[in-house]
């Protein structure tokens, strides 16, 4: 918004050329998201507890601690996220981008849907909500609609291809088939997302973490010398995602303020399908999506536990892990939750790095 109607009168005042840079507007979403947080998240945490008498619903079968130390906190935190994000992102970003409203759409599409699963688990008072196939079929839905405006807004041949690390040039034309490639790339990024939120602040960091390294990369595939110096694919407009990434840190932060453990608030569905739709749309618009699987190992870690915890159950009767996800195995075998976190952290760090390397490494 400020750049579109700013950046017109910078003729006349040289001072406002300064909207005409992503870097700049990226620092002011990022600090007007943080802000949006600490002046909204009181008031957001207060209606949440008024509501919510007995909170988020614990689930009996897991960790015999969470039926004491999470007892009573609300959820739909992401309500917060959303809030600072969309007010950050629209006040900030180029809103004539095509590809900040996919971004955004789909974010607050899936939140929408964590939402709801969220109101049913606690107005029922039980851990389940919405189907999970009606919830993968409002995810496939949404993500689908965003993938036909990726297409539609990206020049050939970047429009259906697949980009592979390290190799230059290399584009493997996907056709009609990208459209289930990046289905499942934003609905598997979502939903691992919200299999790893299950500790306080666990889930948060590693979305800051890899939100990082995508407005990074946003900012390189947009811009034309930068691209071209590292033997990028240029996806012209694809810049301005760094001002939608640098929102959704500032939002992630706010939030980590009243997520720290011990939390006064879980972002539930709310937030976690949500934040991972966002990284996983990003890696389709900027043609990351194996470097996704990197940066976003830690959740990939996550949902793998989970399969072969039940494969394994389902084959053989035994379980591989003390419960599945793999947060939960550590807690089995004496954990200290803080312990998890800070260590699932680095492992979402020392990934971010390698992840990184892969744009240098052609």
């Amino acid at each position: 918004m400020l750049f579109n109607t700013l950046s017109q009168y910078s003729d006349q005042f040289a001072s406002l050329n300064i909207f005409r840079y992503i870097t700049f507007r990226s620092g002011g979403a990022l600090i007007t998201a943080l802000l949006v947080s600490f002046i909204f998240g009181p008031f957001i945490i207060r209606w949440l507890k008024l509501y919510q008498k007995k909170g988020q619903p614990i689930r009996l079968d897991g960790p015999e601690s969470h039926l004491i130390s999470k007892v009573g906190t609300p959820t739909m935190g992401g309500i917060m996220i959303l809030l600072a994000l969309v007010i950050a992102t629209i006040l900030w970003a180029d809103l004539t981008n095509g590809y900040i409203w996919v971004a955004l759409g789909l974010t607050v599409g899936y939140g929408i849907i964590g939402f709801i699963d969220d109101y049913i688990k606690v107005s029922s008072q039980e851990p389940n909500g919405l189907s999970g196939r009606l919830k993968l079929f409002l995810q496939i839905i949404i993500a689908f609609v965003a993938t036909l405006f990726i297409v539609k807004l990206t020049k050939d041949p970047l429009a259906t291809s697949l980009a592979i690390p390290f190799f230059k040039n290399i584009l493997i034309d996907m056709g009609w088939f990208f459209f289930v490639f990046s289905i499942f790339v934003t609905v598997g990024s979502s939903n691992a997302v919200n299999l790893t939120d299950g500790l306080d602040g666990l889930a948060i960091g590693p979305v800051m973490i890899a939100t990082v390294v995508f407005a990074i990369i946003a900012y390189l595939v947009g811009n034309s010398v930068f691209s071209q110096y590292l033997q990028l694919n240029y996806v012209p407009g694809a810049g301005e995602l760094t001002v939608f990434c640098a929102a959704l840190i500032g939002a992630a932060l706010g939030f980590l303020w009243f997520n720290a453990p011990p939390a006064m608030v879980f972002m539930g569905d709310t937030g976690s399908l949500a934040m991972g739709g966002a990284i996983g749309i990003i890696a389709v618009i900027t043609k990351h999506e194996l470097v996704l699987s990197i940066v976003g190992g830690l959740f990939v870690l996550e949902t793998a536990s989970v399969i072969v915890q039940v494969i394994s159950f389902k084959l053989t009767g035994k379980r591989i892990f003390a419960m599945a996800p793999l947060h939960h195995h550590f807690e089995k075998k004496g954990w200290a939750e803080p312990t998890i976190v800070i260590r699932f952290w680095i492992i979402a760090i020392i990934l971010a790095i390698v992840g990184l390397a892969t744009l240098k490494l052609r």
